[in-house]
């Protein structure tokens, strides 16, 4: 789904009407605590016994060269729709489309390898799951794990006054992008996106947050965006306080800028006041991520606090300082 599609989840169906996807059946809604609703980044299922199970997909191209970094970065973007709602993962399945004719089966079995060593890392079980004969190499997982449904993070709860805490540097998208186009290998962007965010979350839960997302293909603005529109308030961002990947103002400086990160920022744009921001650090904040960091509305402790929200400013959700 891309920017600016707003799914109408939710609703009970008429005669003939086919399911929207996220939408309860059989007059379970109140079972689906979250669907698509506001963008959140899993669905959440109430079981009926004080737990709930959150359960989502994720799958893409490669990013990187290396098919083991590719599956260990992969795992981890996956892992982390079920880190960012407050859950715990406990089983993926991977879903991997494959160049057969193209491209060796070896090469797809390092891509399985490096998403196991991340799966392992979390203590998740790797269940099987599918492919197929495509085109080009793509891969994911489907995550299903469980959570607290007293003790949810999500998009619509934020409220005015809380601090806003980034847990992961941005600038991945910008390195990616460099790293197509001229092969160049940037280690420490690879680590950034290989890492889990269950530590952030336990953090923001410990906290005592309610409201989070983590910062993927929508960057930064686009994610706070929609946690902004989804809660009613405005957020306002300090852009000296943003982490950074070393390396990525200079290659934004050089042209390394991708195709979603110029959407994304045309996508935000009519609700933002950029203050004295120039371009390049309007798409800085823009900047398509894969597997980044936890966007956490409250203060976690040895993450930088990036700005706060502040009451609901007429057509505005977003303020760069």
């Amino acid at each position: 789904m891309g920017p600016g599609q707003t799914p109408s989840p939710g609703k009970t169906l008429g005669p003939g009407q086919a399911p929207t996807p996220g939408q309860a059946l059989g007059g379970d809604e109140d079972r689906l605590l979250v669907g698509l609703d506001d963008g959140d980044d899993a669905a959440v299922v109430r079981t009926g016994d004080g737990t709930a199970v959150v359960s989502t997909a994720d799958f893409f191209t490669p990013v990187v060269d290396d098919a083991r970094d590719w599956g260990r970065i992969a795992a981890a973007n996956a892992l982390s729709d079920v880190y960012a709602m407050g859950g715990r993962p406990l089983v993926g399945l991977n879903l991997l489309g494959w160049p057969r004719d193209v491209l060796p089966a070896e090469l797809a079995g390092e891509v399985l390898a490096g998403a196991l060593d991340i799966a392992r890392a979390a203590g998740c079980l790797v269940g099987g799951g599918h492919s197929i004969d495509s085109p080009e190499p793509l891969y994911g997982m489907a995550v299903t794990g469980l959570v607290d449904p007293d003790r949810l993070l999500r998009n619509d709860a934020g409220r005015p006054g809380v601090p806003l805490t980034l847990t992961k540097p941005l600038g991945v998208g910008i390195l990616n992008n460099r790293h197509k186009r001229t092969g160049e290998v940037f280690a420490h962007a690879i680590a950034v996106m290989a890492a889990l965010n269950d530590k952030a979350s336990a953090a923001a839960l410990e906290a005592g947050a309610v409201c989070a997302t983590d910062v993927t293909g929508f960057g930064l603005l686009g994610h706070l965006h929609k946690l902004a529109r989804a809660s009613g308030v405005t957020a306002v961002v300090d852009a000296a306080a943003v982490p950074v990947l070393d390396g990525a103002r200079e290659s934004l400086r050089a042209g390394y800028v991708s195709g979603g990160t110029r959407r994304n920022l045309d996508w935000v744009r009519p609700h933002l006041d950029a203050g004295r921001a120039g371009e390049d650090q309007l798409r800085l904040l823009a900047d398509a991520q894969t597997s980044g960091g936890l966007l956490v509305a409250g203060e976690i402790p040895g993450h930088p606090v990036i700005g706060e929200l502040v009451p609901a400013v007429a057509g505005t959700t977003l303020v760069i300082r």
